[in-house]
């Protein structure tokens, strides 16, 4: 299924303020989101933050929330069972760049941060976390070496997510060759230290084995008891929570995969249920939903 007809089925099915609520494409989606509108107090809505409540800059550091993504949020949480942001960041961070504390209506938002090995939750204000793996610190003493060595060092970005370390260089000269250049000696430098790495959109992320998107979000649905899920994210480390999804639906939980549209990574796009523009089209929808639900 192509973009272009992805873009057209965002246009009918009107909610009650006159937002647009999109038609999915699939009949997997279409049960997704009836699922969702008919039981929105056994739903849970999970989101990555980057990309899909965040636009995409070139220093990650100055990314923030969709000006409208809170106030989207704030309005649909209190009508489902959960809200989730599921993100590489550190729960702390994300917390700080998308506005999500002290926010009425977001008093039981989760933040799984890490690919979920920290978690951050409204009602407590608080992050709960494991202790680090060794071989992050190991990874972060030899990096500046291995970038100096491949060449490909100017206008890479390092970014410190204290649990992993993340090189982008959508900066660089030419950002995809130098994201070409690095994923073998990262790949590598990785290894030595028990760490894997993870793609992304023009970023390498250096960091522990065995969590992910997909095992956050399986997870995290297990222990609220979800009737029904919608994940929405935009990048290759969303592809193992579209697959914690499509393994539910095969289990008999109905599931919407939303992609927060990018040309950048086509298998996501290819295998969503919806496609939408980005923060703005990820607010739209949550907005739709909300109004739908009343």
């Amino acid at each position: 299924m192509g973009s272009h007809e992805h873009a057209s089925n965002e246009r009918t099915g009107a909610g009650t303020d006159g937002a647009a609520l999109p038609v999915p494409v699939t009949p997997a989606g279409r049960d997704g989101l009836d699922a969702l509108l008919a039981g929105p107090d056994r739903a849970v809505i999970a989101l990555d933050f980057d990309g899909t409540l965040a636009p995409i800059v070139p220093d990650p550091d100055q990314a923030r929330a969709h000006a409208d993504a809170v106030p989207a949020l704030a309005r649909l949480a209190p009508r489902v069972a959960s809200v989730a942001v599921i993100t590489g960041r550190p729960p702390g961070v994300a917390v700080r760049y998308g506005g999500f504390a002290g926010v009425a209506g977001l008093e039981h938002l989760v933040v799984l941060g890490h690919y979920g090995a920290e978690r951050w939750d409204a009602a407590t204000g608080r992050v709960s976390a494991p202790a680090p793996h060794p071989g992050v610190a190991a990874v972060r003493a030899e990096l500046p070496g291995v970038l100096d060595s491949v060449g490909e060092w100017q206008g890479t970005w390092v970014e410190e997510k204290g649990r992993a370390l993340a090189v982008h260089t959508r900066r660089a000269r030419d950002p995809q060759a130098a994201f070409e250049a690095l994923r073998e000696p990262l790949g590598a430098l990785a290894a030595r230290h028990g760490l894997i790495v993870e793609p992304g959109r023009l970023v390498l992320e250096l960091r522990p084995p065995g969590m992910d998107k997909g095992v956050a979000f399986a997870e995290y649905v297990r222990e609220v008891g979800a009737g029904c899920v919608l994940y929405a994210g935009d990048d290759l480390g969303d592809l193992p929570a579209f697959a914690a999804v499509e393994k539910l639906r095969s289990e008999g939980v109905p599931g919407l995969l939303v992609c927060s549209g990018s040309d950048e990574v086509a298998e996501l796009r290819e295998r969503a249920d919806v496609v939408v523009d980005g923060p703005q089209g990820v607010v739209r929808l949550l907005s739709a939903v909300a109004a739908r639900l009343g």
